[in-house]
């Protein structure tokens, strides 16, 4: 099921908020697992059971773990075969294609491709699985009694498809107790409202764009240009708005998740957009990854080695296609230019700094969202004249004109401008007064244009469900 849905927004929700709000205190993680795993099952039927076996390896290892705590090799043992499951899982739906194919690429042989179809939110409720098991390992917490409260951490339907990647050492409080008022609900509704407009009015509206170049046979130098700046900020809408989804939900009903991004095309350095762009994603590379390889803590030969494993996996987590390795091995080669040498002259110079990053950005996702190396190059090698295209025709004019405003709306509200407003106006005398009746205005006008949208439109899934 997706948010952006009229049954998501006008059936499913209602029913399972009156479902999880009558449900006594005791009962409320049990409700919070049903809803979600009949939303899992409502797209997905047959690998809800993936799922809950999954849940299940990570819920009786961490029992055990915990049970074995003092004899280290066996606690070891069972971490490791753990582990094995659930990579094993993620691999076999993910990669095993990407595998075999590169098998017979390089050997001649013709092995059997078996097409398996990718179950939703794989990657991410595998990587809290992980986390919660490694860290029972770790003893930063205890293992959970309640396999009831420890399927509602992983299969919690605001977060399970598309993150953020929840912690369970972030929610295991929560888990146990939670407070409902009246304010946190109407925060949660205007984070969740604001992410169903970033969504379904900006986000689908630049993926219009983006077909202009994808779907047309007459390609120029500005056509190209607007696919690259149209698409990065279609990622950024489309992905950043379903996580404030997820935490305006999860808000409401109870829980206050990890910020997953933090304006990110701010950024002075790549260094500093990693760090404001799929935090939750980023972190948990860092610790369970990054950190126990030595993170910056041994040579410089093997900080260099730790920064290409984790940005390997990193692209390599996205999809199973050499072009997502490239997009995190891209990334690689300038987070390590700027640990090393490069870092300390982006500090001289905001512009030079913040076009340095845009220009980057750009080029990293033309070659993430295509299909081969081989279509980013052509795009990459439009943008910079090196095709021998026209600059613009009428009709790539026409539509940028036609896209002007929402590109715009979209590059305002990729800053903290509209946040600064805001802020502005609180502040003032009878700015919260204002600001309080304006919200509500806002949140009304934003779920009727956003539901008008749906009405008229076609399905619009996310484009993290592939990942």
């Amino acid at each position: 099921m997706v948010f952006s849905t009229l049954t998501f927004l006008y059936f499913f929700l209602p029913a399972a908020l009156i479902l999880y709000f009558i449900s006594p205190s005791k009962l409320k993680n049990t409700a919070l697992l049903i809803v979600s795993l009949v939303f899992y099952a409502w797209g997905e039927p047959k690998y809800i059971f993936l799922m809950i076996a999954s849940i299940l390896i990570g819920y009786v290892s961490g029992l055990l773990i915990e049970r074995f705590r003092e004899k280290k090799k066996t606690a070891r043992v069972i971490l490791i075969a753990s582990t094995a499951l659930s990579l094993g899982a993620l691999g076999y739906f993910k990669y095993s294609g990407f595998f075999v194919e590169n098998i017979n690429a390089l050997t001649g042989l013709d092995l059997a491709i078996k097409k398996v179809a990718l179950p939703v939110g794989i990657s991410f409720y595998t990587f809290q699985i992980l986390s919660y098991v490694v860290d029972v390992y770790r003893n930063d917490v205890k293992a959970q009694r309640n396999p009831i409260d420890l399927g509602a951490y992983v299969s919690m339907f605001p977060q399970l498809i598309a993150g953020p990647i929840v912690r369970y050492s972030d929610v295991a409080a929560q888990l146990k107790s939670r407070t409902h008022t009246l304010d946190k609900t109407a925060d949660g509704i205007r984070i969740f409202v604001i992410g169903l407009g970033k969504k379904v009015l900006i986000a689908n509206a630049l993926g219009d764009l983006c077909r202009v170049y994808t779907d047309g046979s007459e390609i120029s130098v500005a056509l190209c240009w607007m696919y690259a700046i149209s698409y990065s900020l279609q990622i950024y809408f489309d992905f950043s708005g379903y996580s404030d989804m997820a935490v305006g939900l999860a808000k409401v009903f109870g829980f206050e998740l990890c910020e997953n991004f933090r304006y990110p095309f701010t950024s002075r350095s790549i260094t500093e957009f990693w760090r404001r762009w799929h935090i939750s994603l980023g972190t948990w590379f860092r610790d369970y990854v990054y950190i126990p390889l030595g993170g910056n803590r041994v040579s410089k030969l093997r900080h260099l080695r730790n920064i290409l494993i984790v940005w390997m996996l990193t692209g390599f987590w996205h999809g199973a296609a050499w072009n997502f390795v490239i997009w995190g091995l891209y990334f690689a080669v300038f987070l390590t230019a700027e640990k090393f040498f490069l870092g300390k002259y982006l500090k001289k110079s905001k512009i030079l700094s913040h076009t340095y990053v845009l220009m980057t950005i750009l080029i990293s996702f033309v070659i993430f969202g295509s299909d081969s190396m081989s279509t980013a190059g052509k795009c990459i090698g439009g943008m910079f004249g090196l095709r021998g295209l026209p600059f613009i025709t009428d009709e790539h004019s026409y539509y940028l004109r036609s896209f002007a405003l929402i590109l715009i709306l979209a590059v305002i509200g990729a800053t903290q401008l509209p946040k600064m407003l805001t802020e502005k106006v609180r502040t003032s005398k009878s700015g919260a007064a204002v600001l309080s009746v304006s919200e509500i205005v806002f949140v009304v006008v934003i779920t009727l244009a956003a539901t008008a949208y749906l009405v008229d439109g076609s399905f619009n899934p996310f484009m993290y469900f592939r990942f």
